[in-house]
């Protein structure tokens, strides 16, 4: 027993463990989990820790598979695909972390968090190079897909329309759906229909930017290439973070500050549609920061939230992900020679430019290869998560949500111009 207990998941010894997951089984079982912020909270929590302490642990797979995060997605999904946890919850999960807020609460802790707990030289110098890298890996991956996409005699116009721009449109909510509304509108068709041509491409392209996040990740661990998570080359002060002792009080107050800057990109979003409040918010942030705007005081209650979010949440959200965006049945029907060939195009060929441009730029191109390149195929922010927390590079949240948002955006622009002379 006392072996038993010297195992912790998530700072909890085994036998409590498996109590809090029986206790869980119970309750699903009996159909009387509370479909609401705390039944779905508890669930995710639990399995989420529990998952990834399995994929960290299991041979093979915590080295060459994704470990911890990869599993927890796929195991979440696999749970929903066999039906052990039934639609009603799978229904609510979906709720609770889009129309509900989970996923806002956790990116705006994120992206304020690690914006200013960055060295503010840094920050610049990297955003200014970081943009273009993105942006022009966008565009040779759209010409790559399409000619890839001809070659195995799919069309260019359907690779690019209905893959390579489902994979960069920015995710689901921000990204394919209203993409699905503007081919509709104007093919004159349902947007149901279009959504579930999109939707496939969308999911496949996140796996592949996860499994090519590892593979570069663990694959050039050891080499001058690798920037640890730092996008350009900086003194080793630069990076040295004061040490931060958690306090309840500065962590409520980091917590009101994130939500607040949260708003005010809602706001903003309500004057200006088309971008984002998430891309409102990292560039309001982001001149806070450039311009030392913020106390010191205050971003460390800042960083202190984002602290305490990431540890307990990132594994629930990854959890939660599996379980009600990653639709297995829907993509093993998509799944063609074809369609798995022009995808991974997208996420090889923007990858590999971002990683020669960022090169030439001086920046680590392991760093850029995932951030800039392959993770503009990724679900929007749940998908810039499962990336970069299989990459162990959380702390490029902020430059993977810009990239994704700003190429989210000229997507849909570009889709509405291109989806008659394509289609």
């Amino acid at each position: 027993m006392k072996k038993l207990n010297n195992i912790k998941i998530a700072g909890v010894s085994l036998p409590l463990y498996i109590g809090l997951v029986i206790v869980l089984a119970i309750t699903i079982a009996m159909g009387k989990l509370p479909l609401n912020m705390v039944g779905i909270t508890f669930m995710l929590v639990v399995l989420g820790h529990l998952f990834y302490y399995i994929g960290e642990k299991l041979p093979v797979w915590n080295t060459y598979l994704g470990g911890g995060s990869v599993f927890t997605l796929l195991a979440g999904a696999i749970l929903a695909a066999v039906g052990l946890v039934p639609k009603s919850v799978i229904t609510a999960t979906s709720s609770f972390m889009s129309d509900w807020g989970f996923l806002d609460f956790y990116i705006a802790a994120l992206i304020c968090g690690s914006i200013l707990g960055m060295n503010r030289k840094l920050l610049v110098k990297a955003s200014a190079k970081f943009i273009p890298v993105a942006l022009i890996s966008m565009v040779i991956g759209f010409f790559a897909t399409g000619a890839v996409g001809a070659l195995l005699g799919q069309g260019f116009g359907h690779s690019v329309m209905y893959i390579s721009f489902a994979q960069m449109a920015g995710g689901m909510g921000a990204g394919i759906v209203p993409l699905s509304k503007i081919y509709a509108a104007n093919l004159h068709t349902s947007s149901a229909t279009i959504l579930s041509q999109l939707a496939p491409a969308t999911t496949l392209g996140n796996i592949f930017a996860i499994i090519g996040a590892i593979v570069l990740a663990r694959g050039f661990a050891k080499t001058k290439y690798n920037g640890n998570g730092v996008l350009i080359p900086v003194n080793k002060e630069d990076l040295e973070k004061p040490k931060v002792t958690l306090d309840a009080t500065k962590i409520g107050v980091g917590l009101m500050l994130a939500f607040m800057l949260f708003l005010v990109g809602v706001i903003l979003n309500a004057f200006v549609p088309k971008v984002h409040s998430y891309a409102f918010m990292i560039i309001i942030v982001f001149i806070l920061k450039a311009l030392d705007a913020v106390p010191k005081p205050l971003e460390e209650c800042v960083v202190m939230f984002n602290q305490v979010i990431m540890t307990n949440l990132t594994h629930a959200v990854l959890a939660g992900i599996g379980l009600a965006m990653i639709d297995l049945s829907s993509l093993a029907k998509a799944m063609t020679w074809q369609f798995v060939l022009i995808s991974l195009t997208s996420v090889v060929s923007m990858g590999l430019a971002s990683w020669f441009i960022g090169k030439l730029l001086g920046m680590y191109p392991v760093e850029t290869a995932i951030g800039a390149g392959m993770i503009n195929n990724s679900m929007g922010g749940t998908g810039n998560i499962a990336v970069l927390s299989a990459a162990d590079r959380m702390e490029m949240i902020a430059f993977a949500q810009m990239a994704n948002r700003l190429g989210g955006a000229i997507i849909l622009i570009l889709g509405g111009l291109l989806i008659n002379m394509f289609s």
